[in-house]
């Protein structure tokens, strides 16, 4: 088995570019004995004389001359590999992979996004929409760095972290002509509506804070269906099939309905950032730095 190591490469590339053996000891702080027995151990262990000792200037020999130009190759690698290890530690390169739903984030997502693109050119950022449930399982199973969700569910909150970002209030969406669609609503009243809601599956935070909060207002809600994206959702409401509850809608909600603010203080769901602590790195915490302080552009 060979015992050459990348010490023996740098000394005769010393060696051989400064054309002594006492020259190239002075360059690299090593005792011209010692150099001198390393280059042998090398030309042993390779079974070819590297240098031409005939002549006052040590000269290389035909077949030196050639294990230098791979020697460099080797060298300039192991330089590139230890630059590239230290930009990782320091979170330059690599990849962030983040999760998110279309639901949650605000119009400045993207903003954010760009700038830490901007900021770490050489990391390379995976965008993937996913519903609320499905980025729990995503952190659990290490196919996402980051999520930007809802809040983490027992019990997967023993094995995730989180931090919350922002309150989205919660809203009562009823057709236009509903007699309690003229302004703020009181959950109560809405206790003998059929109730449209997202399946638990896909936002457990938002299933359960609702299914809470009208528990505290002393009823169970009659559960007409429980698709799984809100356009479905809205769908349905617009179809008469009930009355839904949904986290504050930034974007049109349809033609024939409208959205009034629940009215109690309760009545909000969390957007929260959260991540599995064994795999966070330093690109994760990079960005996740980042998002705290633009909190703004969710």
């Amino acid at each position: 088995m060979s015992k050459m190591e990348l010490r023996h490469l740098r000394y005769f590339k010393a060696v051989a570019e400064k054309g002594s053996f006492s020259g190239a000891a002075r360059g690299i702080f090593v005792s011209q004995s010692a150099l001198s027995e390393q280059i042998a151990d090398l030309e042993r262990e390779l079974g070819v004389p590297l240098f031409d000792r005939a002549e006052r200037k040590l000269r290389l020999t035909v077949h030196g001359e050639i294990f230098l130009q791979e020697s460099n190759k080797v060298l300039e690698g192991s330089d590139h590999a230890v630059a590239m290890a230290r930009r990782s530690f320091r979170g330059e390169v690599g990849m962030l992979r983040i999760g998110f739903f279309a639901g949650g984030v605000g119009a400045r997502f993207a903003e954010l996004i760009r700038r830490f693109r901007t900021d770490r050119p050489e990391v390379q950022v995976s965008l993937t929409e996913m519903r609320p449930g499905a980025q729990t399982q995503a952190l659990l199973a290490g196919s996402i760095d980051v999520a930007i969700t809802r809040r983490v569910a027992e019990p997967f909150a023993r094995e995730l972290r989180s931090e919350t970002l922002r309150h989205h209030r919660l809203d009562a969406v009823l057709p236009k002509d509903h007699p309690l669609a003229s302004g703020p609503v009181e959950l109560r009243k809405l206790s003998s509506e059929r109730f449209v809601l997202c399946a638990r599956e896909t936002a457990p935070a938002v299933f359960d804070k609702i299914i809470g909060l009208c528990s505290d207002a002393g009823f169970s809600p009659q559960i007409a269906a429980l698709p799984v994206v809100r356009s479905s959702v809205l769908m349905l409401v617009q179809a008469g099939e009930g009355i839904a509850i949904l986290p504050e809608l930034h974007d049109t909600i349809g033609s024939g309905l409208s959205a009034w603010p629940l009215k109690s203080k309760e009545a909000f769901v969390e957007l929260v950032m959260a991540w599995s602590p064994p795999r966070v790195g330093p690109i994760a915490e990079a960005f996740m730095a980042l998002v705290r302080e633009s909190k703004s552009y969710l």
